[in-house]
């Protein structure tokens, strides 16, 4: 994959606008402790999925709520004057036309496939534009990682939809949400 010059330009002025270009893409030394991400997880599991949004680590306490996490990776939450959630929140729970995110992220005439009951199921990587891709690959490394990085299912579609439309986005939600989830 080949990035133009005027998407790579838009795509690092967006980084930067959010603040992603330090926080999201840093790693001090290219390691991770594995033992210490098992023991994050497994002390996690809270069936109700109470707040505040906390575990015990090595006999510390480890906060992964929305506010902790955005004050540790300094990406302050934006909000438009009157509302109380971002413009990328109130997006995804209105359910968008699956046609309506295809134009944007596929190239022309590309979409999404469709399940055996005929509802959208997912955007195959080879059919995304390159700055949907550039951004479904951040995406999958660093804002809600996953294992299955190849196609985008109608949740990831929607989180790539909302980068490419460049909607302010609160990501310590994002990531204490699929926190919660993998728990």
């Amino acid at each position: 994959m080949e990035l133009a010059n005027s998407h790579y330009d838009e795509f690092l002025r967006e980084l930067e606008r959010h603040r992603w270009h330090r926080a999201l893409t840093r790693q001090q030394d290219n390691h991770t402790d594995l033992a210490l991400v098992k023991e994050l997880y497994a002390n996690l599991y809270d069936p109700e999925d109470r707040s505040p949004k906390q575990c015990k680590v090595q006999r510390k306490l480890i906060k992964f709520d929305a506010d902790t996490l955005n004050a540790f990776l300094e990406t302050p939450m934006v909000l438009e004057p009157g509302e109380r959630y971002s413009a990328y929140s109130r997006f995804y729970h209105t359910h968008p036309d699956p046609r309506g995110l295809a134009v944007k992220l596929c190239i022309p005439r590309r979409g999404f496939m469709l399940n055996a009951e005929g509802a959208p199921w997912k955007l195959l990587r080879k059919d995304l534009t390159t700055l949907a891709h550039t951004w479904s690959v951040l995406s999958y490394s660093n804002l809600v990682p996953t294992s299955h990085a190849s196609d985008l299912n109608m949740d990831r579609a929607r989180l790539v939809y909302g980068l490419v439309m460049k909607m302010d986005m609160d990501v310590g939600s994002i990531i204490s949400g699929q926190i919660s989830q993998m728990a």
